[in-house]
């Protein structure tokens, strides 16, 4: 989208967009909240109800005394998931400015005036809620495996999406402000969970976060499953394929100039592990010479110096081959595996930890550039990351 203003302006009016799923026993005191939290305000609630419970009577039976506007939008035939419940609650809503939050009250409504305040600084398409940028936290997920599962499918998402997402430190948060006029509806393919990544990838917005103390769920369970993890995986996938699979046949062709340095040197009588030292020597340069013309190359002008980038890079990777060099011992003479069965295994492991280092910290913008990034730059940015992916 063009550049728009930065002048302070003010919102006319706002839509909560609330998608449900059987949260019947929540939704007299998301009402009561969100309506205190903008009292004096113009806004209305959006219910995008999938339930198959009495959830939607229950919706309409407390609109009819709300203090505010409260709209019920029941899905016989849901398509989607949560994500196609948002498009729909965003194309049906009332106001440009709308306001997408679960029902399940582990998103604070009091933090409603607050986003569309920084919303109001003019300088904004999307203001997110975020559980990782300072003051914010995640103590309302349910253990430490659902927080590093989350912790480690924001750090995937992030470094498969370096530039469209540099701006947000929680894009997957479900707890966002987006004004409807940068975004194009017909565009985005939701599925599922994460519909505000479907938004940051698919769209030029400007990206604005306010920090969220992630709440404990009032009533009802958890819709995340083993099922919505594969399709997340799957829905990430689909988005961005350009640059990790670019990434990944230059892992392949340098794991296999491994291989065949490792096995030429061996054959010639060397013991494996200087042979494989020689090899992983060998490959990490050539790797480095391919990402950054192949993978990296729209990413290098904005990046430290070609210098720090290939120190940060030879080092991770000397500091990866010299764990993984010990493991290769203990896999060979510990578990009698075959010296190249077993680099190849370890190879493969090595790949994931490498694509996140290089995208998250070799590539990463500098500062001041972070700092200075017009909304054009981020646009352009954009495309270029859009045109990698293929994106739909």
């Amino acid at each position: 989208m063009d550049d728009m203003s930065s002048a302070a302006i003010t919102v006319p009016g706002a839509t909560v967009i609330v998608p449900t799923f059987n949260e019947r026993d929540n939704i007299a005191e998301l009402v009561s909240r969100v309506s205190d939290a903008l009292a004096g305000r113009d806004i209305e609630i959006l219910f995008v109800d999938d339930s198959s419970d009495d959830t939607p009577q229950v919706i309409r039976t407390i609109a009819s005394d709300a203090p505010v506007p409260v709209r019920v939008l029941h899905r016989d035939k849901p398509e989607g998931g949560l994500g196609g419940a948002v498009v729909e609650g965003i194309r049906d809503a009332r106001y440009d400015v709308c306001i997408v939050m679960d029902g399940d009250l582990q998103h604070p409504p009091e933090l409603l005036p607050e986003m569309i305040d920084r919303y109001e600084d003019g300088d904004t398409d999307v203001v997110v809620a975020s559980r990782y940028v300072g003051g914010g936290d995640s103590r309302g997920l349910a253990g430490a495996v659902r927080v590093g599962v989350s912790r480690g499918a924001t750090t995937l998402t992030k470094a498969m999406f370096p530039i469209r997402l540099s701006g947000a430190s929680d894009p997957m948060t479900g707890f966002f402000l987006v004004d409807r006029r940068a975004v194009d509806p017909s565009a985005l393919r939701p599925n599922g969970f994460k519909i505000l990544l479907e938004i940051l990838v698919r769209s030029d917005v400007r990206i604005s976060e306010v920090p969220m103390q992630f709440g404990e769920r009032l009533h009802g369970e958890s819709k995340a499953s083993f099922r919505q993890g594969l399709a997340f995986l799957k829905h990430l996938a689909r988005l961005r394929f350009g640059k990790m699979s670019l990434f990944a046949i230059i892992g392949a062709v340098g794991a296999l100039a491994n291989l065949v340095i490792m096995w030429a040197l061996t054959h010639v009588g060397m013991e494996y592990i200087w042979a494989a030292i020689i090899a992983a020597e060998v490959t990490i340069v050539g790797n480095f010479i391919l990402q950054e013309r192949y993978v990296f190359n729209d990413m290098r002008d904005e990046a430290s110096t070609i210098g720090v980038r290939f120190a940060q890079s030879f080092t991770f990777n000397n500091v990866e081959a010299a764990l993984r060099i010990p493991i290769l011992a203990l896999m060979v003479e510990g578990w009698h595996i075959s010296s190249i069965l077993a680099a190849a295994i370890s190879l493969v492991v090595a790949f994931f930890v490498r694509f996140l280092f290089h995208s998250l910290v070799v590539y990463a913008p500098r500062r001041s550039v972070r700092v200075t990034r017009s909304a054009e730059e981020r646009a352009r940015g954009g495309r270029l990351e859009a045109e990698a992916a293929g994106a739909e």
